[in-house]
């Protein structure tokens, strides 16, 4: 009988506990306070006669069990369904994936976002046993889903990915690095890498200093280009028509090879144009390969028997007892 507790983050609530008990005993006082200025016995008494002091105190006491059997119900009480936990052997990788509308250009077929989305899928196909995360950005970075081996969810979040998952646009890789960054656990200086997959196009001035960062925290960064150095027309989502600035020129999309070779160089990483996702896999495969790798508990396979139900049908029925448990003393 292992029970473990699923959100033990929740716990710090019991000291609400000691809050209601200082606030309870306040009341007490004031009570005894308010007692002593009227002064006399006899009238206190009669007006008191029918209160009883066991049912106030009755009464305190099932609110405070009913927070916390709440609180219990709020951390979840579970046990594992079987004894033996699964244990698999990986690395913690965060897919980086620009979804800028640059990446809506069509140098590569049907654009860049689709076939850097094809990749994502393809590289998480081999890579069963390590945990994934997935970083969106455009000029913002959001932390799309924590480092998890549930691919299956996983590639949901990546097919449904676009530029609307992010509003603000722009390309801003060192955002991209940072929110990447906290996805890992700080304490370990192995067996975690990013792939950033983007067209590089940027004038972010602090990507170098950002993978500088995280090459310390021991942290490689792969990155993988996406597009053509040549470049190409962008056609708006909505109604097809081709991107222009505001002189009314058709702004020319192109992979920046520079930056995201710098970016790899400084971090241990490589970098690899995309051309054919299958060879693109395999360079990254070599990569992780170097990467030590670690034992962990897999919960998301793990079959829960829950217990939260128990605690809450407990909290109501104290909060009903509460409700109706009269503070006067029972008729003889």
């Amino acid at each position: 009988m292992n029970f473990r507790f699923q959100h033990i983050e929740y716990a710090w609530l019991f000291t609400a506990l000691v809050l209601f008990l200082l606030l309870f005993i306040f009341l007490l006082l004031w009570k005894k306070k308010v007692i002593k200025r009227i002064g006399d016995g006899n009238l206190v008494n009669h007006l008191i006669q029918n209160f009883s002091v066991t049912k106030f105190h009755l009464k305190f006491i099932s609110v405070s069990f009913a927070f916390a059997f709440g609180v219990i119900a709020v951390m979840n009480p579970r046990k594992v369904g079987t004894d033996e936990g699964i244990i698999r052997k990986g690395i913690d990788v965060v897919i980086a994936l620009d979804v800028s509308k640059s990446m809506l250009a069509q140098d590569l077929q049907p654009n860049r976002l689709e076939r850097a989305k094809q990749l994502t899928i393809n590289l998480m196909n081999k890579m069963p046993n390590d945990r994934i995360g997935l970083v969106l950005f455009a000029g913002k970075a959001y932390l799309q889903m924590p480092l998890t081996t549930d691919h299956n969810a996983a590639r949901l979040f990546v097919s449904s990915a676009g530029p609307g998952s992010v509003i603000q646009q722009g390309t801003l890789i060192s955002e991209a690095l940072k929110m990447s960054a906290l996805a890992f656990n700080n304490k370990e200086k192995r067996f975690k890498s990013v792939v950033l997959i983007s067209d590089g196009e940027t004038h972010d001035a602090n990507a170098i200093k950002t993978a500088e960062e995280l090459s310390e925290q021991g942290v490689m960064v792969n990155t993988i280009g996406i597009g053509s150095v040549e470049g190409t027309t962008i056609n708006e989502p909505i109604t097809g028509e081709i991107k222009k600035d505001e002189a009314g020129n058709s702004i020319i999309s192109k992979l920046n090879e520079d930056a995201l070779k710098q970016i790899a160089s400084v971090t241990n990483g490589v970098y690899h144009h995309l051309q054919n996702s299958d060879e693109t896999v395999s360079v990254l495969m070599k990569q992780f390969s170097q990467i030590e790798k670690k034992s962990f508990d897999d919960d998301s396979l793990l079959d829960y028997k829950t217990f939260f139900q128990w605690f809450v049908a407990a909290m109501f029925l104290l909060l009903l007892t509460e409700f109706f448990l009269p503070e006067t003393k029972s008729k003889k």
